[in-house]
């Protein structure tokens, strides 16, 4: 064995051991933290971990109604809000979190110690960009031109799964002058990346497909394999069948983790499958719980929406004589812009529930301003792990293609501000 390989041997099993130790320790920090980060905070009339953790009851109190938003926005002010409270209650505990994960916030690079590059540049000519980017929303076309310009430079063949119009794979052919299939099962959106692919001349085809229905046969060892913001299920399909295959290379960017076909998170490496966690649809869904797009004619709608469906949460149960919540069906915006009473008597109908005529509608629309007060709090708590949950599951999938043979190198191809999900895995062999 020549030094070379020597050397590169002895980063693969540190960089393995880098992932897998990382997975553990923040393993065991959430596993100890489910009180404060598993809350169904709708069903809550008090913070449930008020007695346990009273200094960071006080913090959250302390907070201000219009500061919510803005501090949780940014996983830093959140953590400096919210972690010097919950050190001193777990002091006073005599218990001992490694709170420095924390300040880990960064759901790829800083996870393993990997430097975040700055958003690349255009990869397309100016003149070719208005062309390509045509008919793409702003930051899905700023997530799709920075995804392309983090992947490697070669003549490998791409396979773009769950390509949809082919917007992706489209892009790569013509930055990269490469081969690129596209694997999306709706036949309409199949058509329309051919005629564009066929308009431009474009070294891309498509194939009419599920991606749940065994595609292994797509997928080869010469080949680079891409998929960007591919929900759940159908990333852990292709970095299954990819591993299986042996092929070369796999970029992706995971995103709605809890769009999963089992009723809990099915762990893929050897270290999570050892955890003693188990998420079901909801605790995979808190990674999400973060906004940088929602305007403040947005976040004031959902806020009243917020403080009705609680007032007439609180209604129900004493109609009902049952002290258990009732899911309301979505609404619409302009239902919003009545009155609660209206609202609260639309719900009702909705549920089959026969309201007294005698009810005091503007005392139960108190009742949900206050309780959406709470609710805000418990979930901004909630909200101090969703980095590091984040983490946890990128991490499996790490360690999952470690232990497969894979280098793996775990980034952020954007920044935040242009999309929340900005991880991205690359593997290689």
């Amino acid at each position: 064995m020549t030094q070379t390989s020597v050397q590169t041997s002895n980063f693969d099993k540190s960089n393995r051991l880098n992932a897998a130790a990382k997975l553990k320790q923040i393993d065991a920090l959430l596993t100890n933290s489910q009180a404060l980060w598993r809350c169904r905070s709708f069903e809550c009339e008090q913070l449930p971990w008020i007695q346990a953790f009273p200094k960071l009851a006080d913090a959250v109190w302390q907070l201000s109604d219009d500061s919510l938003e803005t501090i949780d926005a940014c996983q830093k002010r959140l953590n400096a809000a919210l972690l010097p409270a919950l050190a001193a209650d777990l002091q006073g505990q005599g218990v001992q979190w490694p709170l420095a994960l924390f300040e880990q916030s960064a759901v790829g690079s800083k996870a393993l110690g990997i430097v975040t590059e700055k958003t690349p540049e255009a990869v397309l000519a100016a003149e070719d960009e208005p062309h390509f980017s045509a008919h793409i929303k702003g930051r899905k076309w700023q997530q799709i031109n920075a995804f392309v310009a983090k992947l490697p430079h070669d003549n490998t063949p791409v396979l773009e799964w769950c390509a949809g119009k082919g917007h992706l794979g489209r892009l790569i052919a013509k930055a990269h002058h490469r081969e690129v299939v596209s694997l999306e099962w709706q036949q309409t959106l199949c058509e329309a990346g051919e005629q564009f692919a066929a308009k431009w001349q474009l070294p891309q085809t498509f194939i009419c497909a599920d991606a749940f229905a065994g595609q292994s046969e797509q997928l080869h060892t010469e080949q680079l394999a891409v998929a960007l913001h591919a929900c759940g299920d159908l990333h852990v399909k292709l970095l299954q069948h990819a591993s299986e295959a042996g092929t070369k290379q796999l970029v992706i960017s995971p995103c709605c983790y809890h769009l999963i076909q089992a009723k809990q998170y099915q762990p893929l490496s050897k270290v999570a499958k050892s955890s003693a966690l188990i998420l079901n649809r909801a605790d995979l869904q808190l990674p999400l719980q973060q906004s940088v797009i929602a305007n403040d004619k947005h976040k004031g709608y959902r806020l009243q929406e917020m403080a009705w469906r609680l007032g007439f949460d609180a209604l129900q149960r004493k109609v009902r004589g049952r002290n258990e919540y009732l899911p309301v069906p979505a609404i619409k915006q302009s239902q919003l812009t009545g009155e609660f009473g209206g609202f609260c008597l639309w719900a009702a109908q909705e549920k089959g529930l026969s309201l007294p005529t005698d009810i005091d509608f503007e005392a139960y629309q108190q009742i949900g301003e206050q309780r959406q007060r709470l609710t805000r709090r418990i979930d901004l708590v909630a909200h101090l792990f969703r980095a590091l949950l984040e983490q946890w599951l990128l991490l499996d999938r790490v360690c999952f293609l470690q232990e497969r043979g894979y280098q793996v190198e775990l980034s952020e191809f954007c920044s935040n501000s242009i999309t929340p999900r900005n991880a991205l895995i690359y593997a290689f062999k």
